[in-house]
């Protein structure tokens, strides 16, 4: 017996954050189309293209996740005009017309079914046609299929999201999720909870949870205690769930991704049954930019995007991101939105206790996954750039990536060790000497074992580590003066530009083991200079020579001045001199440790107790 399931709903209400950009939602003339709050429906005066990255159908991702083959587009509409069904086939670039319908002169909905093969097409859309001085009314419409009943699998969905202090983000997600779960007829509707673990202990626990909605009050344990909290809430009943979606709270949602997460796992087949399900993240800032969906370890230590940044509101855009294969080694998906099946949990364990930084990498590199990715399940978030903290990027990135290194094999130990020494001479030829401190700081306390990771007070670190770094000021409050003499100019200044262009000769420049704390003052230069920087990487200008040195962040709104500090120099040299003399002493055993001590980390037993919730 076979019953007509829903795929995903095509979304009719451009969200707030992206209302600039409705070619997320559909193409067409400004002011051809908008929405009828009364009616409750999209009016249409002129064409308009459905085939959108939030909209289309992944034809050949649901093909190939799911084995369908016929797909049914429903759609409700009013008033005169043509619903034209269109098509990407495999390995082409434009659209095609698959099949076409006609509205005329109707005043109420009627409900047209637009059947279709999958096989052939990478994705399908459909275009609205009002004829001329008409108009189309769009009530609501879906991508729909015939399944045989018992190949539909029983799905339990519970979403586990972390926050500390953030209620201009996770209140609203709250009521966006209540609202959007609960509007929706299919089976999400009585198999789905949302968990929110609360690190803050700020928000009103009775007032916010019901029937769909827990908050759990938990110490401040960073996004790895957050997390791992959420999934044992999810899994502390046998049977009770059988995904989880652990989520960023810092980020907007469209409860459409999460529907159709739920429906994909559904229908899944075959290698992809016990797969992740991993959602991008598109900018807040700039709506229409996917920043990743998967990510990579690279064998020197390096995590890696598998697509670099895609225009999702560009049908080449969306081409790309369907096409690019993710299933690759070493994959992992951000925990900004990442489904996770709960046997994965059982099997191998919760996250690890790094706070924040890694964890999520952590648990792709231990789990080793299927990513199932498509055009539509996503989140969106703040940008990345301009938010180098080395109390994060240098620390937490140290100490959390080696111990990874140490417990699941994922990359080479010696190459990150030499990258790990390298990012200290970058960091001092940029006479960024609290960088410098804390990658050793991160690396010494690696060195320290898995006892140290057990019992450290994770908040009070990022506390302490938070004090050290660097207080950038607005360009505009700093020394006018040097600025100039450093060549800060405001062509500089408005120059922003987050892609490196490196030239050959810099490129193999910048690995030269020199180092300009080593000159006299006789052979330094007595202006500044200036650089701009995105992480490590030097974006524009140059620190050669440079006792005085302007730091730019990628945005170039914030920097700093910097000194010369030669006897600061000498001590960060010293300092790691004698880490890379213990850590060759002694690296081997510890790494032994963190992998022995792998599984009691990542246990109920172990967060129980590093949670409090034994007592």
């Amino acid at each position: 017996m076979t019953t007509d399931y829903k795929l995903a709903n095509v979304v009719l209400r451009v969200d707030a954050h992206a209302e600039h950009h409705p070619e997320l939602y559909y193409r067409a003339q400004r002011g051809a189309v908008c929405y009828d709050a009364e009616a409750e429906a999209l009016e249409v005066t002129g064409e308009a293209d459905f085939l959108t990255y939030i909209n289309g159908l992944s034809a050949g991702k649901w093909h190939k996740y799911t084995e369908l083959t016929a797909v049914t587009l429903r759609i409700a509409v009013s008033g005169s005009g043509k619903v034209h069904l269109v098509g990407v086939p495999e390995g082409e670039d434009a659209a095609c017309e698959i099949a076409s319908r006609t509205v005329d002169a109707l005043e109420s909905p009627v409900t047209l079914e637009i059947p279709f093969e999958l096989t052939g097409y990478d994705l399908i859309g459909f275009v609205l046609d009002p004829h001329q001085d008409s108009s189309l009314k769009m009530f609501e419409a879906s991508w729909r299929a015939e399944v045989e009943e018992d190949r539909i699998r029983p799905i339990s969905l519970a979403i586990a999201t972390t926050t500390f202090n953030n209620e201009r983000y996770i209140l609203p997600n709250i009521e966006l999720v209540k609202s959007g779960i609960s509007a929706e007829s299919g089976p999400i509707s009585r198999n789905f909870h949302m968990f929110v673990v609360d690190n803050g202990r700020t928000l009103n626990v009775e007032e916010l949870s019901d029937e769909l909605v827990t908050v759990l009050p938990n110490p401040n344990a960073g996004g790895s205690g957050g997390f791992a909290r959420g999934m044992m809430a999810a899994t502390e009943t046998p049977g009770a769930f059988t995904h989880v979606i652990v989520m960023d709270d810092d980020v907007r949602i469209m409860p459409e991704s999460i529907i159709r997460v739920y429906n994909l796992l559904s229908l899944a087949r075959g290698r992809y049954r016990d797969a992740f399900v991993n959602g991008a993240m598109l900018s807040l800032e700039e709506p229409t930019r996917q920043y990743e969906d998967v990510g990579r370890v690279v064998e020197n230590g390096v995590y890696r995007r598998i697509k670099k940044d895609i225009d999702a509101g560009t049908l080449e855009g969306m081409l790309k991101n369907e096409r690019t294969d993710v299933e690759i080694p070493r994959a992992y998906g951000a925990w900004w939105f990442s489904c996770i099946p709960v046997s994965a949990i059982e099997k191998n364990g919760l996250p690890m206790p790094f706070f924040i930084r890694c964890d999520d990498v952590e648990f792709g590199m231990r789990n080793r996954p299927i990513y199932m990715t498509m055009d539509g399940i996503c989140v969106w978030h703040a940008s990345f750039e301009g938010r180098f903290r080395p109390s994060v990027d240098c620390y937490q990135y140290t100490r959390n990536f080696m111990t990874m290194i140490a417990v699941d094999d994922c990359a080479s130990e010696q190459k990150f060790v030499l990258r790990f020494k390298r990012s200290i001479r970058l960091a001092l030829r940029d006479l960024d000497y609290v960088a410098a401190e804390l990658t050793l700081d991160g690396f010494e306390d690696y060195l320290k074992g898995p006892e140290f990771l057990a019992h450290a007070d994770g908040s009070l670190l990022m506390k302490e580590n938070g004090a050290k770094n660097e207080k950038l000021l607005p360009v505009d409050e700093l020394d006018a003066d040097v600025l100039a003499r450093a060549g800060v100019t405001q062509e500089v200044l408005a120059n922003v530009d987050y892609v490196f262009h490196p030239q050959p000769f810099m490129k193999v420049w910048r690995f030269l083991p020199y180092d300009k704390h080593y000159l006299p003052n006789a052979l330094l230069r007595r202006t500044p200079s200036y650089v701009v920087k995105n992480g490590e990487t030097t974006l524009e200008g140059s620190s050669v020579r440079s006792r005085v040195l302007v730091y730019l962040d990628p945005t170039r709104e914030k920097g700093i001045v910097r000194q010369m500090d030669r006897e600061r120099f000498r001590a960060i040299r010293k300092r790691e001199a004698e880490l890379m003399k213990r850590y060759r002493r002694e690296g081997a055993n510890v790494r032994a440790a963190y992998k022995s001590a792998l599984p009691y980390l990542t246990s109920r037993e172990f967060w129980a107790s590093y949670l409090g919730l034994c007592q």
